[in-house]
């Protein structure tokens, strides 16, 4: 009885050391009710003011309007801190001439999903186009579209921005110098375990691996630096499979996707499929159709890709022994010129922003197919360029 009782107490002890704390942070960012807040970054060229919000009840879909919840330039891709207090914004195409182009830091309202301004920040480089926070929640990962560089900004604990602690620049041209010359890197992702970032460079015709040290805030050009894509098809959207063993790209100007294995410890991607992101004699590029996100399902069983100018949702089987892709249906995305879409964090729905026809458009998702059904949802929102979701008190 007696050994039984200090095993106890031992247990306990570990518990509250090891344990608590992280039971702890969980129960901090997971959402009552299944509530969210679904948070829309956009371009303000037109009627749109900065970021707008929604609510979202997991258990039913439905998706409720609150507004404008942060006036700023062209927040046109938004991120989320992993605790679910701070979002992130690159401010792409806003100039500040005491501090060049930037990227702002919010604090999340819990109850209310109002974002308060903590800080703007230097993106260390010209036209801040995507952004990605790691798993930490203590770096921020920017590709600066015009200017043609990677850097990796520290997040504080009270969830502002400091000065790069990594850039990397790029250098040369890609296929097509008359459409985009020199490099221009436009997405990242990193993979499952934090410890490599792809990016896109629509520039170059590249899809860059690097290593990132989480500690250390930095990254440093992996042992196989770069799969080089055919001329001209300007890489623009990447994508890691949850297993990490697989990568997918789309191709702006082919409409392709391009399926990678990945593999460490050097981080190198090899090629193992292309496919074409819409079915067979639809343009690509100009008049035609340019693919923009690719998401990979939480299972790893089926990939989506938004296909604008055939303003579709692309839905394909992904194999999971070799990586590869096939076909399961084109769906309409009920608007005009879809960029982002992403899952909410059940899976089981999928949100669409068409950002010519200025609306969100929610689609439940089939686990066992794969297949997407319209939920009957198109809500106004102006210029739609990113969606996040964050954890939500529930509404009194």
């Amino acid at each position: 009885m007696e050994r039984l009782s200090r095993l106890a107490i031992l247990l306990l002890v570990a518990f509250v050391v090891f344990a608590a704390p992280y039971c702890a942070l969980w129960a901090a960012n997971a959402p009552l009710n299944g509530e969210y807040f679904v948070y829309v970054g956009t371009y303000t060229r037109k009627t749109s003011k900065g970021v707008y919000a929604f609510r979202f009840h997991s258990s039913s879909g439905k998706l409720t309007a609150l507004g404008l919840v942060a006036e700023i330039p062209s927040p046109s891709f938004i991120a989320a801190n992993p605790n679910g207090r701070f979002l992130y914004a690159s401010n792409e195409r806003e100039y500040n001439e005491a501090m060049g182009n930037t990227v702002s830091a919010f604090a999340i309202d819990p109850e209310t999903g109002r974002l308060t301004l903590l800080k703007r920040t230097p993106s260390a480089g010209d036209g801040p186009a995507h952004i990605v926070v790691d798993s930490t929640g203590k770096a921020l990962l920017v590709n600066n579209y015009r200017g043609g560089n990677v850097a990796v900004l520290p997040i504080e604990a009270d969830g502002t921005l400091g000065e790069a602690t990594s850039v990397d620049q790029h250098h040369g041209q890609g296929g097509d110098p008359s459409r985009v010359a020199g490099p221009h890197p436009h997405s990242g992702a990193l993979s499952p375990d934090n410890r490599f970032l792809l990016t896109t460079d629509s520039g170059l015709d590249q899809v860059m691996v690097y290593r990132f040290d989480a500690a250390k805030r930095t990254i440093v050009p992996s042992r196989s630096p770069f799969f080089q894509e055919p001329p001209a098809n300007a890489p623009w959207h990447v994508n890691f499979h949850p297993s990490g063993k697989f990568a997918y790209a789309t191709n702006e100007t082919t409409s392709v996707l391009t399926a990678f294995s990945f593999s460490e410890p050097d981080g190198t991607l090899r090629l193992i499929q292309t496919v074409s992101t819409v079915p067979e004699g639809v343009k690509t590029y100009g008049p035609g159709n340019g693919p923009a996100e690719v998401r990979v399902d939480r299972a790893g069983k089926f990939l989506y890709v938004s296909n604008r100018g055939h303003d579709s949702i692309g839905v394909f089987a992904i194999d999971h022994a070799k990586g590869t892709l096939s076909l399961v249906e084109h769906v309409p995305t009920g608007g005009k010129n879809p960029r982002s879409m992403t899952f909410d964090p059940t899976g089981n729905y999928l949100l669409a922003g068409n950002g010519s026809s200025n609306n969100l458009v929610a689609f439940k998702v089939d686990s066992k197919t794969g297949r997407l059904t319209s939920t009957g949802q198109a809500l106004d929102v102006p210029e739609p360029a990113s969606i996040v979701f964050v954890p939500a008190k529930a509404a009194h």
